[in-house]
């Protein structure tokens, strides 16, 4: 009995060791020299390194420990990797956007409001916008999807009293002919950059010219509570124009960013696997009542579909009013 759980416990420490040394290779790809031929041969000779160490040293421990060494070395280096706001950025995402908060009054410096022809064609407009805190009266919830239905982008969206809107969207800041891609995005090659703008934006620039389906909850929080994590999204807005940091599709992505937030201002939630897998989102959050449960979840879902009404809004300078025309739990 004592051996076979030996037996198993040495067969789970190597698959762990395997996975270690397999994930500290890709690191050492897409993370280490911009050469991509010494990227492969560092990441290959890494990896070739530690499976001989663990096939031909004895005793077996003595090889698992000198293996799991070399894996700490590797993310000793990864954590080191500094993040960056000097590089050649993309137009959309050029400028970061700065808060000024003074009493109740929030100023947004650098807020997106451009003007599309197609995703990549467009006039920008980085403006300056002042809401007044006092006037707010909830946050919304955009879900959007680009083709798997397991993940989802969210964008938060706070309404004020006006009916003015403010929009987050917290997405990877790419420079000029980089493109996302999901695997990259679990390494080091994205700073997380908030998107601050107009609804008519970035809410447009996905159902008209991404060819997204966008869907739109209305959330149950507070005026009090949709307050507190505005202000600690402005927290980090203004941190991240100082100290950038690096986007992770698993730890820091659009949606684990958001509870974030909340548990910054003690309203976080227990995890659960749908943050991750957020295309199931709305299950979620309905179980939980963050949104209006008077309809069945699965009847809320189709109303909250937005996106025709979305396109045939377009530049409609009343675009954020038209996409809430009958949406459930309007307040």
């Amino acid at each position: 009995m004592r051996r076979t759980l030996r037996n198993v416990v040495a067969a789970l420490l190597t698959l762990t060791l395997l996975l270690a040394v397999a994930w500290g290779a890709a690191a050492l790809w897409f993370d280490g020299p911009a050469a991509r031929w010494m990227a492969g041969t560092l990441a290959g000779g890494w990896a070739l390194a530690c499976l001989a160490v663990v096939l031909a040293l004895r005793p077996y421990r003595r090889a698992l420990g000198l293996v799991a060494f070399a894996c700490a070395m590797v993310v000793g280096w990864w954590l080191t990797l500094p993040a960056s706001n000097g590089r050649d950025w993309q137009p959309d995402v050029a400028h970061p956007a700065t808060a000024d908060i003074q009493g109740s009054r929030l100023t947004v410096r650098n807020l997106r409001d451009f003007d599309y022809r197609s995703e990549t064609d467009f006039n920008e407009r980085w403006e300056t916008r002042t809401y007044d805190l006092d006037q707010l009266v909830g946050v919304d919830l955009f879900l959007c999807f680009w083709g798997p239905t397991q993940i989802a982008h969210t964008i938060a969206s706070w309404e004020f009293a006006d009916g003015t809107h403010l929009a987050v969207s917290i997405e990877t800041r790419k420079e000029r002919g980089e493109s996302y891609s999901a695997v990259r995005g679990f390494f080091r090659q994205f700073e997380v950059y908030y998107v601050v703008a107009d609804e008519r934006d970035v809410v447009r620039l996905r159902t008209n010219y991404r060819g997204e389906t966008v869907y739109l909850y209305r959330m149950q929080a507070t005026p009090d509570a949709a307050r507190a994590i505005l202000l600690d999204y402005a927290r980090e807005i203004n941190r991240l124009a100082e100290h950038p940091r690096w986007y992770n599709a698993l730890t820091h992505n659009c949606t684990t960013a958001i509870r974030y937030h909340t548990r910054q201002v003690g309203m976080a939630r227990p995890l659960d696997w749908r943050l991750f897998a957020n295309g199931h989102l709305p299950e979620l959050i309905y179980e939980r009542g963050t949104i209006g449960t008077s309809l069945p979840l699965a009847e809320l879902v189709r109303r909250s579909d937005i996106t025709e009404v979305a396109r045939s809004a377009d530049q409609d300078p009343e675009f954020s009013q038209r996409i809430r025309e009958g949406l459930p739990g309007s307040r």
